[in-house]
């Protein structure tokens, strides 16, 4: 098994950007703000031949605000899964009252603790680490981590703190199915999360933006591997003005397309709004399983649930090819029947399709309907295979291809979607037009004998 590597410390130490560095990823939200990070974070690294896996968390600076407490909770959590903890401080700040308190919080714990001096370039090292020996955590560790100094030394440390053998050959492990849960702020989305591993996995407070970037869980559940992926609420362009809620956003798009199953959390007690037709749009238009979720559905009174049920009905008719489930992420009451539609999406958004039988269903959907006809000529369909999966891609080639009207495109995805009785999952149609052998013949003829050939070609068609 992979070491273990949890990093804590004061707000604004530079834990994400030391993760970012560990991992050689941008998976932390980086910025000069104090208590960005809420939730902690997971990411794999390997610096020379030390192969491990680091958790950024959130800022511990002794508050008594409930959100505070949350966070602090979490980090706290980080350090009890750590095998070796990297204590990190500020090295311009210099030793402060609340760097004692979680020194004497991590001695208690009984973990390995590495101390670490970051933001230490253009300082005295020797001078600012003197300071640090008053914590009683060992000789302090000097490292500039925004500029990649000093970590292969600190590494090497935390590795030799830690006990047994550090194996550097990888486990492959299968991350399973990735199911992320989205939609606009405060709708319960890591309720919902928590709900589904039974634990205070990430922090969920009754306050929008709480949840500030991509959160990935592994997660097994009847034998099966899911990775879970909580996500930061996204609202209207217009609306998002903060610089840290914009990164925010992004990284709950970029969610969207890392994952194979998409959760999309509707709030009872509203109407459903612009915003969340634009995130299934959105959804759709990346190809992703869909599955949507109305949360906060106990306790409601019988006529506000029918009237969100005609809104649902008349607005969201387009998702003919999925289910909407009625739930409440606090109590649990549908919870459980999301993974059992989030399994039966997944498997429809991986299927395997054969030639023969994608051609037949071509066939058939052309003699129900036949293609339009484009300056006299009727558009020829040939064959279809598969072309990828999540989404399932049809490939179809014949002649005049480009000019089929986005209307038979529909027609020719929901045919597929009804034939192969796909759940969840939308269908992507392509097109492909083979060479036409004789357009250098047809190049050379004068504008007479083309006048000609069309009218010939013509009477043909309509015979």
């Amino acid at each position: 098994m992979k070491p273990v590597i949890a990093l804590v410390g004061r707000p604004n130490v530079g834990k994400s950007t030391l993760f970012n560095k560990l991992t050689k990823s941008r998976d932390a939200l980086v910025a000069d703000f104090a208590g960005l990070t809420r939730d902690r974070k997971y990411g794999d690294g390997k610096l020379g031949e030390f192969d491990y896996i680091v958790i950024d968390t959130g800022g511990l600076n002794g508050e008594s605000e409930v959100l505070d407490v949350r966070m602090q909770q979490q980090s706290w959590q980080a350090v009890d899964e750590a095998d070796v903890v990297i204590f990190l401080v500020d090295g311009r700040d210099g030793l402060n009252p609340v760097d004692q308190e979680i020194a004497d919080q991590l001695r208690r714990s009984q973990r390995p603790v590495c101390l670490t001096v970051n933001k230490t370039d253009t300082l005295d090292e020797a001078q600012i680490a003197a300071e640090f020996y008053e914590l009683g955590l060992g000789e302090p560790h000097c490292i500039a981590a925004a500029h990649s100094r000093g970590l292969l030394k600190l590494m090497n440390a935390a590795g030799a703190l830690i006990a047994g053998d550090l194996s550097s050959e990888e486990e492959s492990v299968d991350e399973g199915l990735r199911l992320a849960v989205v939609g606009r702020p405060n709708v319960g989305k890591s309720t919902l999360i928590n709900r589904f591993i039974g634990e205070e996995r990430v922090v969920a407070f009754d306050m929008p933006g709480t949840t500030r970037d991509s959160i990935y869980i592994p997660f097994e559940r009847d034998g099966k591997n899911y990775t879970l992926i909580d996500t930061a609420g996204v609202r209207r362009r217009g609306k998002v003005t903060d610089v840290v809620e914009k990164f925010s956003v992004i990284k709950a798009l970029q969610a969207v397309e890392a994952c194979n199953v998409c959760i999309l959390l509707l709030d009872a007690s509203e109407r459903i709004t612009d915003q969340d037709l634009n995130l299934i749009g959105y959804i759709i238009d990346k190809g992703r399983a869909l599955i949507i979720a109305v949360n906060k559905w106990d306790g409601l009174p019988a006529e506000q649930r029918e009237k969100i049920k005609s809104d649902i009905s008349r607005r969201l008719d387009f998702l003919s090819f999925t289910k909407i489930e009625f739930i409440s992420a606090l109590h649990g009451s549908g919870v459980g029947k999301l993974f059992g539609l989030a399994n039966r999406a997944y498997e429809s958004a991986m299927i395997d399709m054969s030639t023969p039988e994608l051609t037949r269903m071509l066939e058939y959907a052309i003699i129900q309907h036949q293609p339009p006809l484009v300056r006299g000529r009727r558009i020829k369909m040939r064959y279809a295979h598969q072309g990828g999966s999540n989404p399932p891609v049809i490939v179809i080639h014949g002649n005049q291809t480009a000019r089929v009207p986005d209307s038979y495109k529909r027609y020719l995805s929901n045919f597929f979607q009804r034939e192969l009785k796909l759940f969840g999952t939308p269908v992507r149609i392509d097109f492909k037009t083979g060479d036409n052998p004789y357009s250098h013949i047809r190049n050379k003829l004068t504008p007479l004998q083309q006048r000609k050939r069309n009218r010939f070609l013509r009477t043909v068609n309509k015979k």
